[in-house]
């Protein structure tokens, strides 16, 4: 039989001591109010309510499935003194903001359960509190006021690195709707596949749905990147029919999920380039990730996708990507530069900008709105564009600023392909460490925003899985749950709780996500930050100035000049502020200045291995010292072959010995192949 979210609400399937039971609700309510008793479940529970036609029959279907209660009327005069009933009442009210139309107020007393909404959104946002609150059939009496902080609450799953079938959506809907999500961002598109049956030009789905092997790093970094057809041998991935499509849709808008498709352009389309290589500016497949932004083709053949795109998906924004493009080609290509004189654009971030700005005139003339990551500000933001910040959170601040409306989903809080605990006790993920904990203490809103217009245009937050690590729906399940949860909490609730009390709170949710089928991150065995991170690091080198030979690079400059000889040990996560990056042939290459001579006895340095992000062990460290900063003396060398086997480690260089010196020199040299170094406090005594 087929498990779903019934199951977290049924006696039969799970117990729950009660008492606990009372205060695991996720996402915390804005108020909520304690009484002794119980309301009991049964097969002569009535239910009541005003709805009537199409939406009191959704809510009835709704009700049969997850909570097994089947005798149902309409809400009359006479009706509310019967015992053992549920009335769920909607008063409807004009001119209401967003929030207000999904809030509730909920009063459970051992007789009677009432709701009142303003919209049947807020209904059924106050059933799932009910279901939260049930255990063994009983549900504990309290009082409940709430509404959801932000209008926006998403999450984004990747189809595209790897091809989820159409249950398995339909099971995350399921969660979604249970902890109150309410936008669930589809990418459908990518260099990993085509996803989406696009009549009009067939050859997408027969050529590109499918590649030759299901290994993302096989595939994708050792660049084995060819697609096939579904009929040839070890053919790997597929694709949504436009039925199966409405069906999803369908499913969502009967949890009040609102999908937005992500149809992306004009980069990271390798795959579109092998069904219709003349839309490149090559003109040849397998040449680059980039539409040809000078050719009008283009344009024909992406306003043909995007109106079927628009006739699936009733949604307000049609998302169309809109990061990393190359851009290469464009400045070589006679089309791009064409377009670039005749427009009087200065560089290719304003060809692309033109780019954005001529699909959203389409889209806003049939009635749609465009979304993008936070890319498409480069050059010029389109006017009426809503911005998915990713690269940090000034982008999606800037936009609001200037009167965008924005989702706020920052990698360092909200990218759910990092690893959650210690990368080395985890299934293989894209690089990173984001633990629950860390999920959780984010504040999409900076205090000096509040009462502002970029409250106003701030709408919400999102948790996104992208899957080139994630082959399988039971990995995909791992990295979501429990840290989903803390996204949903985050862009539901006002007043948040402490950390432990919401992961006490999850712990038992995620008992019952278990009991209903989910495969979760087992956060009752989570190990934690890495031990080093923990507390300062006292050497005798802390607070000494570091010269750099060769740079840092920007994005990876940790806290900037201090970071090797500020007392700070870095965490499992490379973009910590407390790692720094250098890239390029010569690597790195620093001297710590200790201020005056001194005997040196030992030095010692973390190096990290992250295969997935390009993160690899220095191939070469060398160890020099000084008396005058000029003439360097070789005290120690160490040669290390590449260990490709190993995704993950932290290990040191180390160097004990004896020597003189006021400057300590050290060098570490990438391996021949190329790759990143990452390093965090020199250690010198």
């Amino acid at each position: 039989m087929k498990k779903t979210l019934t199951l977290l609400l049924l006696s039969v399937v799970l117990v729950l001591p009660l008492a606990l039971h009372a205060q695991t609700i996720i996402p915390q309510p804005d108020s909520i109010s304690r009484s002794s008793g119980f309301f009991v479940l049964s097969k002569d529970t009535r239910i009541y309510t005003n709805l009537t036609g199409k939406e009191a029959q959704q809510l009835r279907n709704y009700v049969t499935e997850t909570m097994q209660l089947h005798r149902f009327g309409p809400l009359k005069a006479g009706k509310s003194t019967v015992k053992n009933s549920i009335h769920l009442l909607v008063i409807r009210i004009k001119d209401l903001s967003v929030t207000q139309e999904q809030s509730y107020t909920l009063n459970i007393t051992p007789n009677k359960i009432t709701v009142i909404a303003r919209t049947p959104q807020g209904l059924f946002y106050a059933l799932q509190t009910i279901r939260q609150l049930t255990a063994e059939g009983r549900v504990a009496c309290a009082s409940v006021k709430d509404e959801p902080r932000f209008r926006y609450r998403g999450m984004m799953l990747d189809c595209s690195r790897h091809f989820f079938p159409v249950s398995f959506i339909k099971k995350q809907l399921d969660a979604m709707a249970y902890f109150k999500l309410n936008r669930f961002h589809w990418h459908l598109t990518d260099g990993g596949g085509w996803r989406l049956e696009i009549k009009k030009y067939p050859k997408l789905i027969e050529e590109t749905a499918f590649r030759t092997q299901s290994d993302w790093t096989k595939w994708w970094r050792n660049r084995d990147r060819r697609y096939c057809h579904a009929t040839d041998s070890g053919a790997y991935g597929g694709y949504y029919t436009q039925q199966e499509v409405r069906d999803i849709v369908r499913y969502a808008a009967e949890r009040h999920i609102t999908v937005i498709p992500e149809i992306e352009m004009p980069g990271h389309s390798n795959e579109v380039f092998v069904a219709y290589p003349e839309l490149c500016c090559t003109g040849k497949p397998y040449s680059g990730p980039d539409f040809c932004a000078g050719n009008d083709s283009v344009f024909a053949f992406l306003e043909g996708v995007l109106t079927e795109v628009m006739q699936l998906f009733p949604s307000e924004y049609i998302h169309i990507g809109g990061d990393e493009a190359w851009q290469e080609a464009w400045k070589t290509c006679p089309k791009c530069q064409e377009r670039m004189q005749k427009m009087g654009l200065k560089n290719t971030n304003e060809l692309q900008a033109d780019f954005v700005m001529r699909i959203e005139r389409f889209l806003n003339a049939h009635g749609k709105k465009l979304l993008g990551w936070d890319e498409i500000m480069e050059g010029r933001l389109a006017p009426n564009a809503a911005v998915m910040s990713w690269r940090g959170e000034e982008a999606g601040l800037s936009a609001a600023r200037d009167g965008h409306h924005v989702v706020m989903t920052p990698t360092t809080y909200c990218y759910l392909d990092y690893y959650q605990d210690v990368p080395f006790s985890q299934p293989k993920a894209f690089g990173g460490y984001l633990p629950l904990e860390k999920v959780y203490a984010y504040e999409p809103l900076p205090a000096d925003a509040r009462g502002t217009n970029v409250e106003r245009l701030m709408d919400g937050v999102q948790g996104n899985l992208w899957t080139e690590e994630i082959p399988t729906p039971e990995h995909a399940e791992y990295m979501l749950y429990p840290r989903l949860l803390a996204i949903a909490e985050v862009g539901w609730s006002r007043h948040r709780t402490s950390y432990a009390n919401f992961r006490e709170r999850t712990l038992t949710a995620l008992d019952r996500l278990k009991a209903a089928g989910y495969h979760h991150f087992d956060l009752r065995k989570e190990i934690g930050s890495r031990k080093e991170a923990l507390h300062p690091c006292a050497h005798a080198g802390v607070g000494k100035a570091v010269t750099y030979t060769r740079a840092y690079a920007k994005k990876y400059a940790g806290a900037g000049d201090s970071t090797l000889t500020d007392g700070q040990r870095a965490d499992w996560n490379f973009k910590d502020r407390r790692w720094q990056g250098f890239v390029g042939e010569t690597g790195m290459d620093v001297t710590v200045d200790m201020g005056r001579t001194v005997d040196l006895h030992e030095l010692s340095v973390d190096f990290m291995q992250s295969l997935g992000v390009d993160i690899v062990f220095p191939a070469d460290v060398e160890l020099s010292v000084s008396l005058d900063g000029k003439n360097f003396t070789l005290i120690d060398r160490l040669s290390t072959p590449r260990n490709a086997h190993r995704e993950f480690f932290i290990e040191p260089y180390t160097w004990k010995g004896s020597a003189q010196a006021r400057y300590v020199r050290l060098k570490a040299w990438q391996p021949k192949d190329g790759g990143w170094i990452f390093t965090d406090e020199i250690r010198v005594n």
